[in-house]
Formats: C-alpha cells, structure tokens, sequence
C-alpha cells in the first residue's frame, strides 16, 4: 500500500501522516534487509519523506489529541491558515452558532475577526513553507 499524502492540502489527517510513517518505515526495514544480501538502499526521496514525516510528528507531539502512535498522543487534524476561516464558519454551522436559514446579523458576522479569536484556541505547526493549525 502507497499512501499519498498531499501536504498542502486545506485539512490534513494526522492518521495519514502515521500510516505514511508507518508504510516508510516497513520499506526502510525491509530495505535495509535487502542491502544485506546485496539489495538496493532504500530511495532517497523515501528515506527524505520519512524524515519530513517524522520532524513534523515530533512537532506534534505534546499538542494533545486523540490519535495515539509510539506511545505519544497526536490531534487528529490540521487546519491550513488560509482555509480557517472557511473551517470557523463552517465549525459554527456545524455546532449550532449559526441558523443557516437566518438573516441579519448573522450575515453581518466578521468571518476574519471570528477565526483570529478560535485561533486563539489552536496551536500553530509549519508544514514546509505552510502553516498549520490544530487542537
């Protein structure tokens, strides 16, 4: 199994991450078997992911959450920055803040202003060049 992961992507599932981990880690090994016996060393582009994979998990760790690997605790999901205010509004929708059918004010809400205030509530995690946000 070859997961993909596509590490700029609005929302990321931390439990794709560690299957990804996971599958990498099951090459290297059996990789590192191979080259005893004259095989080929595990790829270069793998063995960087990997280590991408395992920098931003050691981030992640000691943030809570509910996904649990390697003895320590992961959040289940990270918000990119530039879609969190589409996460805010959709997160009051879901929880009740916000009758769909209603008007004014609830049309007047300052999305912006609203999801700099949740933040407050998240912590933030680099991505590559992307930032990320989780509880």
């Amino acid at each position: 199994m070859d997961t993909t992961l596509d590490l700029t992507a609005n929302v990321i599932d931390v439990r794709d991450i560690i299957e990804r981990v996971k599958e990498l880690r099951q090459l290297r090994d059996e990789r590192d078997e191979q080259c005893e016996d004259h095989g080929a060393p595990l790829d270069a582009g793998d063995i960087a992911e990997l280590a991408e994979l395992e920098s931003l998990l050691s981030d992640l760790q000691g943030m809570g959450g509910d996904e649990k690997f390697g003895g320590e605790w992961y959040p289940m999901a990270l918000i990119s920055d530039d879609y969190f205010k589409e996460y805010a509004q959709d997160l009051a929708a879901n929880i009740g803040a916000i009758d769909a059918n209603a008007t004014w004010p609830n049309t007047c809400i300052d999305w912006d202003q609203a999801a700099k205030e949740l933040q407050y509530d998240y912590s933030s995690v680099d991505v590559g060049d992307l930032t990320y946000w989780t509880r």
